[in-house]
């Protein structure tokens, strides 16, 4: 499917260093995605898909509880600075508009949102409760965010009314977690109605189409504990969302889909395989996935030893998860933070594949054995805290870490084993 002109491939392709030819064939397949609204300005459009490097995204937004735009804003300034290649507006307040308008003029890479979230809120404010919603109040905030310029939307249409007669006869230990989940499964169970997303879909098509939206099929029944994971609601939602990745490519439409969630160590790999064969290779958006469940405050952490091995399997595009998942609205340092975990994940993987990416582990560690540390800390994924925990020693001895004078590195060194 022609979606991009030749001249923006071969941009991109030079950016990820890989090849034209590979990289035309793969978005042809749909193996590959580049998110750009037609009406958004990119200085750092993003591809992502099998072949090319590993991405993270950053969550950030206003809560009902949290309405500092300003600090908001700081956040998607902190998320780009410190490596995210896309930003996610998950706001849920009365000024997410405004923001989201900020933020797509000034923040520099893709924009995706969860456009429920602002259909809820509207229909809430307007008729009282939002399972008072139509489709053409779906109608109205998608097209709005369209025209804004959003890159790329999750859209929870996975989730069907014969989910929810499952759901009733086999009860989870975590629930429903997916925040457009729980409002779509309210909505279908109070208006016996189906899922108006499933049902309106190749509308939905025709204007993701038109502005170039790339669709991220929301994972509306994604596991929220260990107990639940890979469990049959989760596998009845990723089947209905691999024939719905059929219909987008059908129509010249971009999609990837969006994967767990809580998921066991040992199963890691069978979900990034299963997604690749139920949902015909597209691109796999994965948040985490978390390992355990007991790590309250180091999420982060857990994140990343499931996202390095969902990468190494599968994944494309890894969610940021900062310390304060489960916990609270995350602050500016958290957002820093759970950003590097999550690229520290992904390089893990990337240096197995790229030789720039090895290039860069070879030269730090190069220079490190020599403690040539001017040397080192461009190279670190943290130079600002590289640098500070270099500084509290105080000294400008000729010393590493905590060894001192028996430093390994300088006792082979005096051997003249290093030359």
């Amino acid at each position: 499917m022609e979606i991009f002109k030749k001249n923006f491939i071969k941009k991109i392709a030079k950016t990820e260093k890989v090849s034209y030819p590979f990289l035309q064939k793969q978005i042809d397949r749909g193996r590959i995605v580049i998110l750009q609204n037609k009406n958004h300005c990119l200085d750092k459009p993003v591809a992502i898909g099998e072949g090319l490097k590993i991405k993270i995204n950053a969550n950030i937004g206003l809560s009902t509880n949290e309405l500092d735009v300003k600090n908001e804003l700081k956040k998607v300034s902190t998320a780009v600075y410190h490596g995210a290649d896309t930003i996610m507006d998950l706001s849920v307040s009365n000024n997410l508009a405004k923001f989201r308008k900020k933020v797509i003029k000034d923040c520099p890479v893709p924009i995706g949102t969860v456009p429920l979230y602002e259909i809820a809120l509207e229909v809430e404010k307007k008729k009282n409760n939002f399972t008072n919603l139509n489709f053409d109040d779906i109608w109205d905030v998608l097209k709005k965010q369209a025209e804004e310029g959003v890159d790329f939307f999750t859209i929870h249409a996975g989730i069907l009314r014969k989910t929810i007669s499952m759901i009733k006869k086999k009860k989870r230990l975590g629930g429903i977690v997916s925040r457009g989940g729980a409002i779509l499964a309210r909505w279908m169970v109070i208006n016996k109605k189906e899922n108006p997303f499933y049902e309106n879909f190749d509308k939905i098509l025709e204007l993701a189409k038109k502005h170039n939206i790339t669709l991220s099929l929301g994972d509306a029944l994604r596991p929220g504990a260990i107990a639940d994971s890979t469990d049959e609601l989760q596998l009845f939602e990723l089947k209905v969302l691999g024939e719905l990745v059929k219909r987008c490519r059908k129509k010249g439409v971009q999609v990837m889909v969006e994967g767990p969630g809580h998921i066991r160590l040992d199963e890691i790999a069978k979900n990034m395989d299963l997604e690749k064969k139920l949902c015909h290779n597209a691109p796999f958006y994965v948040l985490g996935p978390l390992p355990t469940d007991i790590a309250a405050g180091y999420d982060h952490i857990t994140s990343a030893i499931g996202g390095a091995i969902a990468a190494l399997n599968g994944a494309d595009f890894l969610c940021v998860v900062t310390p304060a998942e489960h916990l609270r609205h995350p602050t500016v340092e958290d957002i820093k933070d759970g950003i590097i975990a999550s690229r520290i994940a992904a390089h893990s993987v990337n240096l197995l594949r790229f030789k720039d990416e090895l290039d860069r582990d070879n030269q730090i560690s190069h220079y490190r054995s020599r403690r040539e540390w001017e040397k080192v800390f461009p190279l670190t994924i943290d130079e600002s805290k590289a640098r500070m925990y270099r500084k509290k020693l105080n000294s400008s001895e000729d010393i590493c870490t905590m060894c001192g004078e028996f430093c390994s590195l300088k006792i082979i060194e005096n051997c003249n084993l290093l030359k």
